[in-house]
Formats: structure tokens, C-alpha cells, sequence
């Protein structure tokens, strides 16, 4: 989201930052209670909800997965998607996944330095000073983390009562988080981390692909609006 702000003009960085920061917190340390709790604890009838494992050498496949991921960032800048860099790799990685070719597992430590550089890079975006309305926007940011977790809570007892997918499954699978906490908290309950990832995934496409045209629709007819008032 906050790579998105930053391709869009008009948008208050300082704002986005701040109240997706405050999602992502409420998220690390709600969600993982709830996901653990005694309703969401993961049932040993459902040992075959389990994500693929990679079994073949890393260094040569995951050569070959940076060239897919360059190739495919660049490929999407051309076709002008919305932040081409990011959506780039995903979209080639998923596809070469469906299709058969399974990418390597990364070391936890690659991925802490990972996940270390993404916060640190958020972190220096919050500038306090910036930010208007402090009260407001706090209280905003708690009460929409929420109604985004309650809401998510509710939709997932939906998928557990029509499709009897595991409690645990359902709410990682419609989570408000990014696939790097829902991916890693439902590897840790033994989730079916295949359909989390792939919940995950369409929100996120979703958002990539129907946002942007929507955000353009809601400031015109603003500006239209504005126009015709002066």
C-alpha cells in the first residue's frame, strides 16, 4: 500500500504510512492470539493441509528465479502496471509455481534481513511532524484495524460453516495482513498455507488491478466536483 501512495500523486505519504503501520501492529499482536486461541487452534483431522516443499538444489533454481523476477519487473514497467516492481516478480513466481517449477525455501536468516530492511525502509517514511489531526487519525487507525480484524473473523466462520475448511485455515486465508505474516503464522499452526497464500495473493491483485482505476473514477468526479462549486 505504501509503495502504491507513493506512485499516486496527491496522496499524504505520512497518513498512509501511519495508518498501515498501526494495521500492521494491531495485526502482529492480535492475530496470532486469535489464530492460537482455543476456536482457531489447528485440528489434527486436517494433517493434509500442507503448502509444497521444495526438494531440488537451491543455488541453480534460485538463479534462475532473480532472472525470472528482473525479467518480469521490467516486463510489467513496460506494460505500465501498477507498482511494476513488486507486482512484476509476484505474478512471474506465481505462475511459474502453478505451472510446476517450485522455487527453493529461503533461509530464516535471509528472510529476517529481508523483513528488517521492508520495516526499516517504513519506518524512516513515519515523519510525526507531518501528520495533522494526530487524535483523529489514531483513533481511525484503531478502530478500522477492528472492524478490519472482526470483519475478517466473521467471513472466516462463513467459509468454515459452507466449506468446512479448517477454523485456522479460514482466518489466515482472509486475515487483514500481507502474505509474509498470515504465510508465516500459518506454516506455524500447520495450516494449508496454499490457499492462505492464494486468498492473499487475489486480495492483493485485487487491490494492484481494481484500486487504481476506482481511486482515478473517485478523484475526478471530486475534481468535477470542486469545479463546478467555484
Amino acid at each position: 500500500m505504501i509503495i502504491f501512495a507513493e506512485e499516486v500523486k496527491g496522496i499524504d505519504i505520512t497518513t498512509v504510512t501511519f495508518l498501515q503501520v498501526a494495521r500492521l501492529l494491531m495485526i502482529i499482536f492480535f492475530v496470532p492470539f486469535l489464530i492460537l486461541g482455543s476456536y482457531f487452534k489447528y485440528s489434527p483431522a486436517h494433517t493434509g493441509e500442507k503448502g509444497m516443499t521444495f526438494t531440488g538444489s537451491f543455488f541453480p533454481t534460485a538463479l534462475i528465479f532473480a532472472l525470472l523476477c528482473i525479467v518480469c519487473a521490467f516486463l510489467a514497467k513496460r506494460l505500465k502496471f501498477p507498482t511494476p516492481f513488486l507486482l512484476g516478480p509476484i505474478l512471474g513466481t506465481a505462475i511459474a509455481t502453478i505451472s510446476g517449477f517450485h522455487g527453493p525455501s529461503l533461509s530464516p536468516a535471509v528472510l529476517d534481513v529481508s523483513q528488517f530492511l521492508i520495516r526499516s525502509y517504513i519506518g524512516l517514511l513515519l515523519k510525526p511532524e507531518k501528520l495533522q489531526n494526530k487524535a483523529k487519525i489514531i483513533s481511525l487507525a484503531l478502530i478500522s484495524g477492528m472492524v478490519m480484524i472482526l470483519g475478517s473473523i466473521g467471513l472466516s466462520m462463513l467459509l468454515v460453516t459452507f466449506y468446512h475448511i479448517a477454523p485456522s485455515t479460514s482466518f489466515l486465508s482472509l486475515a487483514p495482513g500481507g502474505m509474509d505474516q498470515t504465510g508465516i503464522l500459518a506454516q506455524e499452526v500447520h495450516a494449508d498455507l496454499s490457499m492462505v497464500t492464494g486468498y492473499q495473493l487475489f486480495r492483493l491483485f485485487f487491490i494492484y488491478f481494481a484500486v487504481p482505476p476506482l481511486l482515478r473514477l473517485f478523484f475526478k468526479i471530486g475534481y468535477r466536483g470542486k469545479t463546478k462549486s467555484v
